[in-house]
């Protein structure tokens, strides 16, 4: 798939270390990917989009092949804008197959020239999710380890249990 662009769409609310590994395969398959930080208005989130954008670029180390922007509306429209084709989606159970399916159905209605690609989430990262992160943190449980340094740092900021974890 030389010269391809993919788009990897999601809240990263925060990136997780399960996010930085389909971020690292999908960049064995795609020259360039654009890593879309949704904002979704019915949605709560914990960091805003600029501490998310901030958090992935500090992650990534700023790779070249990586760009990370804010996405708002329709992601087809915008990954037509990026000059993309693909939208690089990860799947852990069953579960996560019927939502992205439908996603992928309706994409499809909205721009035939958009694809999507489905990556399993690596083995280690199968059960790791930001919500499961954030509960865990919240509650004052460590997720090191489970989430980049820069995380980490964040969730001790957020959460006032979690300022005790080293």
């Amino acid at each position: 798939m030389s010269n391809k662009i993919a788009v990897y769409p999601g809240s990263f609310d925060p990136i997780t270390n399960g996010h930085v590994n389909l971020i690292e395969r999908a960049l064995q398959v795609f020259e360039k990917l654009i890593v879309a930080v949704a904002h979704n208005p019915n949605k709560a989130t914990l960091f805003s989009v600029e501490e998310r954008l901030e958090m992935i670029r500090i992650t990534l180390k700023n790779d070249p092949r990586v760009t990370a922007a804010a996405i708002d509306g329709l992601l087809v429209d915008f990954v037509e804008k990026q000059g993309a084709q693909v939208i690089v989606r990860g799947l852990r159970a069953l579960s996560d197959f019927e939502y992205e399916f439908q996603m992928t159905l309706m994409n499809r209605k909205l721009n035939r020239k958009v694809d999507t690609v489905f990556l399993m989430t690596g083995f280690k990262w199968f059960y790791t999710s930001s919500r499961i992160i954030k509960e865990a943190a919240s509650l004052g449980g460590s997720v090191r380890g489970l989430v980049p340094e820069i995380v980490h740092q964040r969730l001790k900021e957020k959460y006032p249990l979690y300022r005790s974890v080293p």
